[in-house]
Formats: structure tokens, sequence, C-alpha cells
């Protein structure tokens, strides 16, 4: 089983300790790249692939997203055919 399989496998059993680089990690397999803001951009991330866009919040100070962000991942990710 690939990395990315193990990472969908584990972000469909709604984990609780689902972090942002495994977010990462799983949109780059997908081929989207992090589109860092500017020197305001806070916390608010997009991941990018031509012009489709995921927009999530970057969580700190501890990487774990929260339950309705890793929701709204499974969401985006079924509207876009990749689950």
């Amino acid at each position: 089983m690939s990395q990315k399989d193990k990472l969908i496998e584990r972000l469909l059993t709604r984990p609780k300790d689902f972090t942002y680089n495994e977010a990462k990690t799983l949109l780059g397999h997908f081929g989207y790249n992090e589109a860092l803001g500017g020197k305001t951009g806070g916390s608010k991330i997009s991941f990018t692939k031509d012009k489709d866009y995921i927009k999530m919040h970057k969580p700190h100070p501890i990487k774990i997203l929260k339950t309705y962000q890793v929701n709204n991942l499974i969401n985006n990710l079924r509207g876009r055919g990749l689950l």
C-alpha cells in the first residue's frame, strides 16, 4: 500500500490527530502545491493546482487539524472526485 493510499485511508477514519503536514503531503500526491500568502497572509493557506485551489487554516501552535478541518478536506477532495 502506497503512502498516498495510507493517508487516504487514515483521513477517511476522521482521526482526531490528523496533522497539517499529513494533509499537505496528501494534497501534494494529488498535485496541489502550498501557496504561501504575503506578509499579512497569516495562517490562511491555499493549495493550488492549475486554476483550482483548496483553502485551509494552518493550525497553530499545535499542528493537528480540528474535526471541521478534516471534514472540510474530505468534502473538498470528494467534490473534486479525488476520493
